[in-house]
Formats: structure tokens, C-alpha cells, sequence
């Protein structure tokens, strides 16, 4: 029998943590493997609370979050940083995930060690290197490097392809967040109080049309992210609607939000929410209005048609398929799009009962197999 084979799991935001638990207890549950985890916190407390909830202790926390740091420093940090951990580590092949300045860093120590990298989230392209800035350019960088590309879809698949990758080494494996939200939801059924603090606003909104709203892409700030205020605004100006919006921690969105719509009867500005209670705010929403790449993914398996307040998706599956749908971040085209969601039953239901392209909760148990059958175990 062969020793288990070391492999090193490395994340740092909160997507990352909920795209990547259902991978790191595939990995934990296999013999073959021995993994190890190192967060680089590059969000500390969103990432905190989804460690917290999947039962993930690191083995390695660089903790290297600092307020309004700027992308170089953060990702020469990350580079020396998380190297250092390889040195100590030796594994036998790293696993980054998605687009992130640490994905995109711990692939690049992992490619000077020679060590193998294994991408989760592989393809996404939407082909502008602003948008998402700079998340583009970081799963291109990814994207050369890595051994083993885990696609989720067809289409991100043939990304990979056309840029000359070797078919044999993309995989169209589903996305984990389907596995994470199927995990989630149905710890939520089996104890309810861990997604209970939305009661109060539930009990505040019974009645109304719950607007589930996330913001919070880069690209957006400044102009974009007052424009997106001002069509939340005028969105709950109409009585039969609520807002439930979880607030980002950057500043940039804070300021804009807050001094947007702070005091509205209709609207709730509250702190971020743990992974429990996003799961329950997608579950009772009636539309998603998003900038995020996730909620593109994960609200179309509860049935919740996503406007994506962005100019370009790298999830095109999504709007393809008829669960998602670009809308900008001009404030006239977001109102219009979601009242005519409101207005128009039958515009509801085509985009509520379209085919979530995203996956079937079998993720990670995939990947863990892929990765078995490279490393010969």
C-alpha cells in the first residue's frame, strides 16, 4: 500500500471556502490521501464562518488580511507566504480554486516547485481582462499552469481548449457549490435554528417580495456601485417589495450603500451572512439582483432567477440556460428587468424552471477520483 499522498488545499475568501469544503471532506474520507489545508484569509471573518460551519480546522492560517491593501502587496505576500508552506509541506499536488489572488498566487509558488496544480472553477473566460478585474487574468494565469483542469461545464471546458490546452486534461466535473449548497441545506432542514437569525425579518417583511441583493465586484466601484444603490432604491419604493441586502465589509461598498438607503422602511442593510443564512436568503427570496459569481450558480438550484448587475459573465451557461440574465449597472435597465420579473408570471416561471446548468452535488466526489487516478493510487 502506498502512503497516503500529500495534497495541499489553498484558499483565502469565503467562495472559496464553500466551493472547496465538499472537496476537502472527499479528501479527508479517501485513505489514498493525506490532505492539508492552508487558508491565506485573505477574507478573515467570511472565511472564518464558513470554516466554522464545514468543520475545517487549517493546518496552516497566514492570516495575512489588512485594511486597504493594495493588489501587489497582497499578492507578493501571498506568493512568499504561501511558498513557504509548500517548502515545509512537500505535497505531492496543490489544489487552488476559481479566480482569487491567492488561487492565483499559490499556483504560481506551486509551478516554481514544480509541484502540480489542480484547478477547481477551471474555464470561466469573459474575455475582458477588466471585467471581472482582476479575477480574469488570474484564472488565466491558472489556467497555463495547472496539471489537471476541473471544468464545470461544457463551455468552460471548450475555454480551455481553444486556448490549446490538452483535452486529457480538462475534466467537465459539475461545480462544488451545488455540492455545498445540497450539504448546507439540508443541515439547515435537519436543525433549523442554524439559519434562524433571518426570523426577525421575515416576521418584518411577511407579505412582500423578497429581493435578495449582493454587490460587491471591483469593477463596479465608484459609478457602477451608486448606480446599483439607485435602482435598489427605487425598487423598494414599490409596496409590495422587500430588500434583504448583506452588505459587503469593503468600504468601498459600505459607503455608497449605506448613504443610499440606510433608514428605508423597505430595505434591510445587514452584515454579511454566514453560509446557513445565505443558503436561507436565497430559499425565500423571490429574485436574486447580483454582481457575485456564485449566487449565478447556486441560486438557480433553489428555483431563483439571478439578474446579474454586470456588463460580461464568465458563467454564460447561466444566461444561455435562461436561469441568469446580464443587466448592467445602468440604473433604469436593473428596475425595469426585475419589475418585469415581478409583473410578468410567465417571465418568472421560464427563467425559475430553466435547467440549472451548474451541476448535481456529485462534484467533488469526481475530482477526488480524477486526482486518485493521476497520482496512480
Amino acid at each position: 500500500m502506498n502512503d497516503p499522498a500529500k495534497i495541499l488545499i489553498v484558499f483565502g475568501t469565503r467562495p472559496e471556502a464553500i466551493k472547496l469544503f465538499p472537496v476537502v471532506a472527499a479528501l479527508q474520507a479517501d485513505p489514498r490521501f493525506a490532505p492539508v489545508v492552508c487558508v491565506s484569509a485573505q477574507h478573515r471573518q467570511m472565511l472564518d464562518q464558513v470554516l466554522e460551519i464545514a468543520g475545517i480546522v487549517p493546518d496552516h492560517d497566514l492570516d495575512l488580511m489588512k485594511p486597504d491593501q493594495t493588489l501587489d502587496g497582497l499578492t507578493a505576500a501571498l506568493l512568499t507566504g504561501l511558498g513557504k508552506v509548500m517548502d515545509q509541506v512537500q505535497p505531492a499536488r496543490v489544489i487552488v480554486q476559481g479566480d482569487t489572488a491567492t488561487a492565483m498566487a499559490g499556483a504560481l509558488a506551486a509551478y516554481y516547485r514544480k509541484v502540480p496544480v489542480d484547478h477547481v472553477e477551471a474555464g470561466l473566460r469573459s474575455y475582458n481582462i477588466y471585467h471581472p478585474w482582476p479575477e480574469e487574468v488570474n484564472r488565466k494565469i491558472i489556467g497555463t499552469i495547472a496539471s489537471l483542469h476541473f471544468a464545470p461545464t461544457d463551455v468552460s471546458a471548450k475555454a480551455l481548449t481553444d486556448e490549446q490546452i490538452d483535452p486529457a486534461r480538462v475534466h467537465v466535473t459539475g461545480n462544488t457549490v451545488i455540492d455545498a449548497l445540497h450539504w448546507v441545506s439540508a443541515r439547515i432542514a435537519a436543525d433549523p435554528a442554524l439559519a434562524a437569525g433571518l426570523a426577525e425579518l421575515e416576521a418584518r417583511f411577511a407579505g412582500k417580495r423578497i429581493i435578495g441583493v449582493t454587490s460587491h465586484r471591483r469593477e463596479n466601484f465608484g459609478g457602477g456601485m451608486e448606480s446599483i444603490a439607485e435602482a435598489v432604491r427605487q425598487i423598494a419604493a414599490r409596496p409590495d417589495v422587500a430588500v434583504i441586502f448583506p452588505v459587503h465589509l469593503n468600504p468601498n461598498v459600505r459607503a455608497v450603500m449605506n448613504g443610499a438607503l440606510a433608514g428605508l422602511d423597505n430595505v434591510a442593510l445587514i452584515e454579511p451572512l454566514d453560509y446557513p443564512h445565505f443558503a436561507r436568503l436565497l430559499s425565500i427570496a423571490e429574485v436574486m439582483l447580483t454582481d457575485s459569481g456564485g449566487v449565478q450558480e447556486e441560486a438557480p438550484a433553489l428555483g431563483k432567477p439571478v439578474l446579474v448587475m454586470r456588463e460580461t459573465t464568465e458563467r454564460p451557461e447561466g444566461v444561455t440556460a435562461g436561469t441568469a440574465r446580464l443587466v448592467g449597472t445602468e440604473t433604469s435597465v436593473i428596475v425595469t428587468e426585475l419589475f418585469n420579473l415581478l409583473d410578468d408570471k410567465a417571465a418568472y416561471e421560464q427563467m425559475a424552471r430553466a435547467h440549472n446548468p451548474f451541476g448535481d452535488g456529485q462534484t467533488a466526489r469526481r475530482i477526488v477520483e480524477l486526482i486518485g487516478n493521476e497520482i496512480g493510487h
